[in-house]
């Protein structure tokens, strides 16, 4: 018998492509139960991966004393219900990105992990900087940029601009809740580099105003913008500016994910897939390298498994600062549906 029993909660794309071939990569691990949104396509992905049970319901599931983990995949508007009955039952907790719909979905995430603390409780993270992020976090504290001044964010694509192109999950927000594009998931690895936010003005717009659901035909209003700026101030002190937009077609390539930092010494230009240049002022700009024995590849369910078994500390990502990104994402959800300016709570200590 395998010293650690996994069971899905949820099989699509993420969950096949990423988390079944990492577990399958740990010794003495099995992957035995799977619970699907249909028997049918549950049955179909433990056929496919040499899974034994396919689980009726989650509450089955959760039920089986043969499970100790479970892994959530499913989309953010059922993790804070999936992740708590999970600990209930006393079963460590891998959960998908975003962590909830909104921060008090998150917050409750949280207080069910703070009360089972025997049990560990981690979020899949953000997985643009595995390679250069520790590095870029050692250089914005210890100076080598100086004070940081100013931050610049860009996700351009123009990926939303067919406007027959089908409903996808992420355009509901009964689904997704106060999620917007990318818009978290790059505050979570800026969050890394240079910490929490403090405050926020932000304005946007939705563009396509309806799509077609697949199965049913109809056409569904959208509420969730596909155009977005933000105006943040830091905790540390850096002005923040965010430009995100899926209609900006045509665009700039560099611009599909992007992270400029300036600080008084010197600055530092990242670009989506873990590149990035640095240099201080009055000098050229050269290739960042990560420091030794920092850079890694994917590794999110070995990381899982080795906090189980060796009570490694989770860092990425820990249910703390998944409510720091989600309480962002929620102040820049009122603060364009109000109008407003809005103070970002921090987490406390």
């Amino acid at each position: 018998m395998a010293s650690l029993r996994v069971g899905l909660i949820g099989a699509g794309r993420n969950t096949r492509d990423r988390h079944i071939p990492g577990f399958r990569l740990i010794p003495d691990l099995e992957i035995v139960s799977v619970v699907n949104r249909s028997y049918e396509s549950a049955n179909a992905v433990a056929t496919e991966f040499g899974i034994a049970k396919v689980a009726d319901s989650v509450e089955q599931l959760l039920a089986d004393p043969e499970v100790d983990a479970v892994c959530i995949g499913t989309w953010p508007y059922v993790h804070r219900d999936l992740t708590v009955a999970a600990l209930e039952a006393g079963k460590h907790v891998l959960c998908e990105a975003r962590m909830a719909r909104d921060a008090p979905e998150a917050e409750q995430m949280l207080a069910a992990s703070e009360a089972h603390p025997h049990l560990v409780a981690q979020l899949v993270p953000a997985p643009f900087d595995f390679r250069l992020g520790p590095t870029i976090r050692r250089m914005c504290e210890d100076g080598t940029l100086g004070a940081i001044l100013e931050v610049h964010v860009r996700l351009l694509n123009g990926g939303g601009l067919d406007q027959e192109s089908p409903l996808h999950w992420r355009h509901q927000e009964q689904l997704s809740g106060h999620n917007t594009m990318q818009l978290g998931i790059y505050n979570e690895t800026l969050q890394r580099w240079l910490g929490d936010t403090r405050r926020v003005i932000a304005d946007a717009r939705v563009v396509v105003p309806s799509r077609v659901e697949p199965e049913s035909g109809e056409r569904v209003p959208i509420a969730i913008p596909d155009s977005l700026g933000v105006f943040a101030d830091m905790a540390n002190g850096a002005r923040c500016t965010y430009a995100v937009s899926s209609v900006a077609g045509g665009g700039d390539r560099d611009s599909a994910g992007t992270i400029d930092i300036y600080g008084s010494e010197g600055r530092l230009h990242w670009r989506a897939g873990d590149k990035a240049e640095w240099g201080l002022h009055r000098q050229d700009l050269r290739p960042l390298t990560p420091d030794p024995r920092t850079d890694h590849e994917w590794q999110v369910e070995d990381d899982f498994v080795q906090s189980i078994w060796r009570g490694k500390a989770v860092t990425l990502t820990n249910f703390r600062d998944g409510v720091r990104y989600m309480r962002f994402t929620d102040a820049v959800w009122k603060s364009w549906n109000e109008g407003v300016a809005v103070e970002v709570e921090p987490l406390a200590d």
